[in-house]
């Protein structure tokens, strides 16, 4: 039976998951700007290696069972009215809306465009820049760094590579400081030049970078995997800038709704329930958004009961791949401490597929 209508913004890991908790429950209309998924985890080396130009693209078409997809670029979320706006003027009228829009990401892990086509050719041209590279420099030593500066380096290695990061060590701010040794040992150990402490900014010549000491590098080419930012904008032009937090993440309350408006959720990366953006946490407020929706909807009173509160994680594994056949990976153990885990686990664990068999089921395919 269809208690209402849920209108989800945003078909990210949490938007998706969220909408297939919920198709059947309510009557599910998935927004996105993409006509496809975008596996994020795996833009990475698709924007190095060829043969993975299509595989972050994974079709939206048997998501939902009983629910819709509608391709196109909100711009407002009426409250008064309870309707989603897009661009088109069309207006989706809901019971309960969910922003989860996520982050944008700097390239080459970013959907460029609106179609699979043009963010394949902007894959295909990352990879043709790389090939041609005589010195590849990468600003950012979290994550993301680390993988695509691995990455490179496996696909190009007669090329230099350079990591730049403004820290201590590597991964210092997410997973601690054994597993960044580790990190910087495989990268050392395979030719990769790790500059600590290195604050870069661009130089004032073309292909020139300059560090916080004045002294100036200069490489072919660049990517700067220094941080997201929340996909919030569009929210702030359409005048709840007062739902966000300083850093333009949405704020929300235990329960995931944004206060003061017990019909409206935001998950994933774009709110503020937790500082590690990692797609484990997007999952787990997806699921218990899904309970607490169903809760809302079957329970139409004031006092609705039930809710759960979400706890962020604190003890979800944390993976870093060094290209498909090694990585790092940190896991949690009690009394607080954490066991580091080599190559094999984590080529088993995420390295060698990306979770690409994992999020194709999610979406229905084999």
């Amino acid at each position: 039976m269809h208690h209402g209508d849920v209108v989800v913004i945003g078909g990210g890991y949490a938007g998706v998951r969220l909408a297939r908790r919920l198709d059947g429950a309510a009557r599910v209309t998935l927004v996105d700007r993409k006509e496809m998924f975008f596996h994020r985890i795996a833009s990475l080396r698709a924007g190095v290696r060829p043969e993975w130009t299509a595989t972050p693209f994974i079709p939206y078409d048997r998501l939902l069972r009983n629910g819709r997809l509608a391709v196109g670029k909100v711009v407002r979320v009426d409250t008064a009215e309870r309707q989603v706006v897009l661009g088109t003027g069309e207006r989706i009228p809901y019971d309960v809306v969910v922003i989860a829009t996520g982050a944008d990401y700097p390239e080459p892990a970013r959907f460029t465009g609106s179609t699979a086509e043009e963010a394949g050719k902007a894959f295909a041209e990352h990879q043709r820049s790389i090939s041609l590279a005589d010195h590849i420099l990468v600003v950012g030593g979290g994550p993301s760094g680390v993988e695509l500066s691995a990455e490179i380096r496996l696909a190009r290695p007669d090329a230099r590579v350079t990591l730049a990061h403004s820290g201590p060590a590597l991964l210092h701010s997410t997973i601690g400081a054994r597993a960044g040794n580790k990190a910087r040992a495989w990268l050392e150990d395979h030719d990769v030049e790790v500059r600590l402490d290195a604050f870069m900014s661009p130089g004032t010549e073309f292909g020139s970078y300059r560090d916080a000491y004045g002294n100036v590098m200069t490489a072919d080419l660049s990517f700067w995997a220094t941080g997201t930012t929340p996909n919030t904008l569009w929210l702030r032009l359409a005048g709840h800038g007062d739902w966000l937090n300083p850093a333009g993440h949405v704020r929300v309350d235990r329960t995931l709704r944004v206060a003061g408006h017990p019909d409206v959720f935001a998950v994933g990366d774009v709110n503020d329930a937790t500082e590690l953006k990692i797609t484990p946490a997007a999952l787990a407020q997806a699921d218990l958004a899904a309970w607490n929706i169903r809760g809302y909807l079957n329970n139409p009173g004031k006092h609705r009961k039930g809710l759960r509160l979400y706890r962020p994680i604190h003890r979800t594994p944390f993976i870093v791949p060094f290209g498909p056949a090694d990585g790092v990976t940190v896991l949690p153990v009690p009394g607080g401490e954490t066991a580091i885990l080599g190559g094999r686990t984590t080529t088993l664990a995420k390295a060698k597929t990306l979770m690409t068999p994992y999020m194709r089921r999610q979406l229905g395919y084999a």
